[in-house]
């Protein structure tokens, strides 16, 4: 079985539409387990509990989250869908990253980064990350972000449990030019 493919679909559900799958999610995000796999199953996934607990242990990513006792799982970030995932408010890292592709930096440098369809905006700890990111938009570039100033400023930051940075909003003045 293709795993990666499964986990495409998992993160479609638990992050943007659950109702593909006819489950809810609750207030924080998170879906029963057993109806999580029955619904997959439904939709033509050969997936079990064993295949579910490798797919989120495997994930490069890290994009979901069990309960303790692994009867429910959420994805960590990345939603479109109004759920509280409990982030904790944090002091961010002097300087952050966010990969996009070039194509859209003439927007950027007049709107900066907005969140559209998301909770947040996302940020890297580390270029190289954000590049990787980037790709996955066509041809990358890498914003160098003064996210020290945005605090000072007042600006919040969350930090996601796979590390992704979060915040609601960038405003282009805080770009630093490499």
């Amino acid at each position: 079985m293709n795993y990666i493919d499964v986990s495409k679909f998992i993160s479609l559900i638990l992050r943007h539409k659950p109702e593909e799958i006819n489950i809810k999610l609750d207030s924080n995000g998170w879906a029963d387990v057993v109806e999580l796999i029955a619904g997959i199953r439904k939709k033509g996934y050969d997936i079990d509990i064993g295949t579910l607990h490798e797919i989120v242990e495997q994930n490069n990513k890290q994009r979901f989250t069990f309960n303790e006792d692994k009867t429910k799982i959420r994805a960590n970030q990345g939603h479109s869908i109004n759920v509280d995932v409990e982030l904790e408010e944090l002091i961010p890292p002097n300087i952050l990253y966010h990969g996009t592709s070039k194509r859209f930096l003439e927007s950027i440098l007049q709107q900066g980064l907005i969140k559209k369809n998301r909770n947040y905006v996302h940020l890297s700890i580390d270029e190289v990350t954000a590049l990787i990111v980037g790709k996955r938009h066509g041809s990358p570039i890498v914003l160098k972000i003064n996210s020290k100033q945005m605090y000072a400023d007042g600006i919040k930051f969350y930090k996601s449990k796979n590390n992704v940075w979060l915040t609601d909003y960038v405003n282009a003045k805080y770009f630093i030019e490499n």
